[in-house]
């Protein structure tokens, strides 16, 4: 039963989108809200056994990989990005730690979850979360736990990595969520300014096209959807086994 009600969430986990608040504005009146304009998807794995989860919302975005291993892999995924959603981390506090309150509690799902059912004991799962703060001096928040990534493409920039992989060798990551043991994630922040985008990925993407090639494919001034066909054409062309999911996220304040 438990893994029915999951499969259905997990269908809904894909995209999700928060409807702003309506309200009479004044004739001539500038409007404007800072958001993520972002898009999203995986690429399928040829193996056929699904893995990667991602949610979008105005001022949130994340993405979970349940790995390889477990027979329900995108379980745990969706687990973990439901932990997130119910905690709301774009209206908590605003320091950097504070997210690692919300890492913990999908920590805890992913366990909780493998304990209680032992027909999936090795459940755990990747995650990567990016959470906007607007205001006078723009930032984005993150947290990362495994071995996806999350980039900065400053607007006329180099694209970089703000994230370090929690692998070694392209194995299975380090540090997962769902694992008996403690969970230390890593956080932080960067400033942005608009047209700043931020690309969030698992560890399909690199492992099938490199840490160079990605580089390039993120440089430029294409739009979201735009740099979302190319990385898919890419990956088309070489067929990565595992899942690949990649969200592109633009800063906007119109």
């Amino acid at each position: 039963m438990t893994l029915f009600v999951i499969s259905i969430l997990i269908g809904c986990l894909s995209v999700m989108n928060v409807q702003g608040r309506r309200g009479k504005w004044p004739q001539g009146m500038p409007v404007t809200r800072p958001r993520l304009m972002a898009v999203g998807g995986t690429f399928e794995g040829s193996r056929g056994r699904p893995s990667d989860a991602y949610v979008i919302q105005e001022r949130l975005v994340a993405t979970a990989d349940g790995g390889t291993g477990a027979e329900a892999a995108h379980v745990a995924a969706a687990l973990a990005l439901a932990a997130v959603i119910a905690g709301r981390p774009q209206h908590g506090g605003t320091r950097e730690q504070d997210l690692d309150d919300y890492v913990q509690a999908a920590h805890r799902a992913v366990r909780n979850a493998a304990l209680r059912n032992p027909a999936v004991p090795g459940l755990a799962s990747t995650l990567d979360l990016i959470v906007l703060d607007g205001g006078e001096s723009p930032r984005l928040r993150f947290a990362h736990v495994g071995n996806g990534s999350i980039w900065h493409c400053p607007r006329g920039g180099t694209p970089a990595p703000l994230t370090t992989s929690h692998s070694f060798d392209d194995g299975p990551p380090l540090r997962a969520l769902g694992r008996p043991s403690a969970l230390n994630a890593e956080v932080g922040s960067v400033a942005v300014r608009p047209g700043d985008r931020v690309v969030m990925m698992t560890d399909g993407v690199v492992q099938a096209l490199g840490v160079k090639r990605v580089t390039e494919l993120l440089t430029g001034t294409a739009s979201p959807v735009a740099c979302l066909d190319r990385l898919y054409d890419e990956l088309a062309a070489v067929e990565p086994k595992e899942d690949a999911t990649v969200v592109i996220a633009d800063f906007v304040t119109v």
